[in-house]
């Protein structure tokens, strides 16, 4: 297939890219490569490094130019987003463009072009907060009707855009929920990559709260082997929504260990109180990955975290 790949150089688009290649796909590859959250620099040599992709410079947001580099796809994998909870409660304008109108460009491209098939990343944070007493694992067919962040509610509001051009258009779409993904190549903004950091530096580190809260940490491979997985499966036509995660959770208090220990340090810890926007928890159930795409997460947290710090040390 030709699939193009939003946000290409990013952390997920990146490896995405690479798995998608390995399949024997022809990818063409676009960026805008911004330095909204970190050095653009960084991802210019993400894409430095992709073998087999065809790079576009250019902004989601461009009508025009998401037309001209969508036509004649067959599967468009729309990974770009600006990410992060806390700065877009900083800067929610920034987020309801590139996430909510980025994403209706896409998607009036693909209507455009003739296109019938859509791959979107969405995220676990629409799931909103959950209590760690006795928690479940998160369900696609629960409702999410209560985000706890602006990226939250602007990925919600995505999964509903792409369900109306379903709808409207008869367009087929896989909304893929991804949590918390770590790895090489992961976005400095990211806790494994500042406490990893920190810790080799050391330098302090903010702890928000008291270490209890819990995520489904996610070796980026995994979450790109169920993208491609994704890509090749979605169906004219139809609305899917997936949980890539691996289904363990780990405590902040638990992978700072884990990072002491990789990195061979003690961190120095600067304790604050939690953040606005934070979730107690993130919990995956991927019985319908499992089903329907074959996503079988291979990498624990601690295999995952020394193939991260391996990297770490290269750059």
């Amino acid at each position: 297939m030709k699939v193009v790949v939003t946000g290409a150089a990013g952390f997920i688009g990146s490896h995405t890219c690479e798995a998608l290649v390995a399949r024997g796909h022809a990818v063409v590859g676009v960026d805008s490569f911004d330095g909204f959250l970190y050095p653009a620099e960084i991802k210019r040599r993400n894409a430095a490094g992709l073998r087999g992709v065809t790079m576009i410079e250019a902004d989601i947001c461009d009508q025009r130019a998401m037309n001209e580099a969508i036509a004649g796809t067959d599967v468009v994998c729309h990974l770009a987003a600006l990410a992060g909870v806390r700065p877009s409660i900083a800067e929610p304008h920034a987020y309801v463009r590139t996430n909510l109108h980025g994403t209706t460009t896409i998607l009036e491209a693909i209507r455009a072009t003739g296109g019938a098939r859509l791959v979107f990343a969405s995220s676990s944070s629409v799931y909103g907060a959950r209590s760690l007493d006795g928690a479940q694992a998160f369900r696609e067919d629960d409702p999410c009707l209560r985000p706890a962040s602006p990226y939250a509610a602007t990925k919600r509001a995505g999964e509903l855009l792409c369900s109306t051009y379903r709808d409207l258009h008869g367009l087929g779409v896989s909304s893929l929920r991804f949590f918390t993904a770590y790895g090489p190549r992961g976005r400095p903004d990211m806790a494994v990559y500042k406490f990893v950091d920190g810790i080799a530096h050391d330098r302090a580190i903010a702890v928000y709260g008291d270490g209890s809260t819990r995520r489904d940490y996610t070796f980026v491979t995994d979450i790109a082997a169920g993208v491609a997985a994704a890509c090749e499966r979605v169906t004219p036509g139809a609305y899917e929504i997936y949980n890539l995660g691996n289904t363990r959770t780990v405590s902040l208090a638990e992978m700072i260990a884990e990072c002491e220990a990789v990195v061979g340090k003690k961190a120095r810890i600067d304790r604050q109180p939690e953040q606005p926007g934070d979730v107690p928890i993130t919990y995956a159930d991927i019985t319908r990955a499992v089903r329907d795409l074959d996503y079988r997460p291979q990498t624990d947290f601690a295999t995952g975290l020394r193939a991260f710090y391996a990297w770490y040390r290269t750059i």
